[in-house]
């Protein structure tokens, strides 16, 4: 990832914006006890945003601005039967984001949690257990306003991104309007 930032600095200048985005959702109950795919979810839910943040920070404290944004979801607000993994993972992203606004106040990065509920991706395709995928795909395609399209999320980050230096916007929490959780 610093070999990644330090290229982006040398081509462009400058770190305007990290925006930690990567995420899986294989759920289980707990005592299906899928320990692999849940540090496999550690690894890229929780690690993927530690891995962005350091890397960026040292070059965002130079320029004396900045804005990192990380991608949470509904399910780190909200703990539900069959993922208590995965909204862990998320709510870790929540502390984490948190913390990170805290320490960096006196450097001016800002930092923003976008916690979308449904989107019509493919992070479905990353549910172990096949009928829980069908089932989740089944209700988007019953009721059009069931779930978010990625480019609403894109108007609600380019929000973010866009308001002025003096502004923080710490938190987005978008769901689709038909969306019970």
């Amino acid at each position: 990832m610093v070999a990644l930032v330090n290229l982006a600095k040398r081509k462009f200048g400058k770190i305007d914006v990290l925006y930690n985005n990567a995420g899986i959702m294989p759920t289980a109950t707990l005592a299906e006890d899928h320990r692999n795919e849940w540090q496999n979810m550690l690894n890229i839910n929780v690690m993927g945003v530690l891995n962005g943040i350091p890397a960026v920070l040292p070059i965002m404290h130079e320029q004396g601005y900045g804005h990192i944004l990380a991608t949470d979801s509904v399910a780190g607000h909200i703990a539900y039967a069959g993922s208590a993994v995965y909204c862990g993972t998320k709510f870790a992203v929540r502390a984490i984001m948190e913390g990170l606004r805290q320490e960096e106040l006196k450097h001016k990065i800002r930092s923003t949690i976008v916690s979308p509920g449904a989107v019509n991706t493919e992070l479905y395709k990353s549910i172990s257990d096949p009928k829980s995928a069908k089932d989740l795909v089944a209700a988007w395609q019953q009721t059009p306003d069931s779930a978010l399209t990625p480019e609403d999320l894109a108007e609600a980050v380019v929000y973010a991104i866009g308001t002025p230096n003096l502004v923080s916007i710490s938190e987005i929490l978008i769901r689709p309007a038909g969306q019970e959780m």
